[in-house]
């Protein structure tokens, strides 16, 4: 018996602004990954992920994520790339700098 797949969700950058956004159950955009729409199987995945990539005027490099749900039900990133980009750049961080 193969593993079933982990839940995924649709993430791009803002065309705008290049902020991480992520496509919501309303087919709009947020910028809380807590807020995304989340996908149970490939076929709501690629379907909205087809969705997002039919609207290129919004948003740049629209992909699936696949993300652990929180007790709630809510996503929250899966793996290393996702949770970089949930909370950007070190940069931008209120912590000291790396030397």
């Amino acid at each position: 018996m193969t593993k079933a797949p982990h839940p995924q969700i649709v993430t791009a950058n803002h065309l705008l602004d290049g902020d991480v956004i992520y496509l919501t159950e309303a087919l709009d955009w947020t910028r809380q990954i807590t807020a995304a729409a989340v996908a149970h199987d490939a076929l709501r995945a690629h379907t909205l992920l087809d969705e997002a990539q039919s609207r290129p005027h919004e948003a740049v490099g629209p992909y699936l994520a696949p993300v652990t749900l929180d007790p709630q039900g809510r996503a929250a990133p899966l793996h290393f790339r996702e949770l970089y980009r949930t909370t950007g750049p070190t940069f931008l961080r209120d912590e000291a700098p790396h030397v």
